[in-house]
């Protein structure tokens, strides 16, 4: 394979005593080999490797003991890696037959990747060199106030005195109450029980019989009916009352015993009266 020189990048410097490889294809950097082949502009198959490692020998013995490891430690990535991905192309490209020549095409791609991971290694190294050299171009300003601005700074006012000093030392050692949940923000309505079964009672007393939903149909608060059964438990235990369920859970029907209308009218007004000396709210 012969290069057309208008299409290979010229080398715009000497290469500063720099290894370069002199074959009948190819002339100049050993890394630009590498970046043709991975351009596909080259075929490795070409390239006569066993020529390009004399040369570098020759060109190690020249250098003396002013060698460069870093030179040499390149070389043989990048040579190690073009005689793996040579080795690779000769292998015949058939079907795939069996394990082992499926192994070495998975080989191959995977010297391929190698190759294109060096390329990737040497573009972020010339980055960070970049970096680095435009850091150390830069230098950070160290400057100090200037005389003439010090006194321009306002007085501190602190708007305290010693004796708010002790005060607010006070109160940061002073051992603070155990935290406690209050309920007076709650509002609960005060019911009375007595109340309650003083209007159960004349209502009883006019129906002669009712169920537990109607006596309790007017309630707006469940504490309200809370209250009602509890009236119905007072009077029941009075025997003034009687409970008749048929079914579990059903209805619950209240008739009245408790005798006439004007005696529970008279029992409600006594029970009124006293509504004020009661203690459950």
């Amino acid at each position: 394979m012969t290069l057309d020189p208008a299409s290979t990048p010229a080398d715009p410097a000497p290469h500063g005593g720099r290894f370069t490889v002199h074959l009948h294809n190819f002339e100049g950097p050993f890394d630009l080999l590498l970046q043709l082949i991975s351009q596909h502009r080259m075929d490795v198959t070409e390239v006569a490797l066993h020529k390009v490692t004399d040369e570098f020998i020759a060109h190690i013995r020249g250098l003396g003991e002013e060698w460069d490891l870093d030179e040499i430690t390149e070389f043989l990535v990048i040579a190690a890696t073009l005689l793996d991905l040579k080795a690779a192309r000769l292998l015949p490209a058939a079907d795939v037959e069996d394990e082992e020549d499926l192994a070495l095409l998975e080989a191959r791609d995977l010297l391929f990747a190698r190759l294109l991971q060096y390329r990737a290694y040497k573009q972020v190294a010339a980055l960070f060199s970049e970096l680095e050299a435009g850091a150390f171009r830069r230098y950070p300003r160290s400057v100090t106030l200037e005389e003439r601005f010090e006194g321009l700074l306002p007085e501190v006012l602190l708007g305290v005195d010693a004796n708010r000093f002790a005060e607010v030392a006070a109160a940061v050692f002073r051992p603070r109450p155990p935290p406690a949940v209050s309920l007076e923000h709650l509002h609960m309505a005060r019911v009375s029980v007595r109340e309650h079964a003083a209007y159960l009672r004349v209502l009883l007393a006019e129906r002669g019989e009712a169920s537990f939903a109607e006596l309790t149909e007017d309630c707006e608060q469940t504490v309200e009916v809370v209250a009602r059964f509890l009236a119905l438990l007072e009077l029941y235990r009075e025997t003034s009352v009687l409970f008749d369920q048929t079914d579990p859970l059903g209805d619950l029907r209240v008739r009245w015993v408790g005798g006439s209308v004007e005696h529970a009218r008279a029992v409600a007004e006594s029970d009124r009266a006293g509504v004020e000396d009661e203690e459950y709210g």
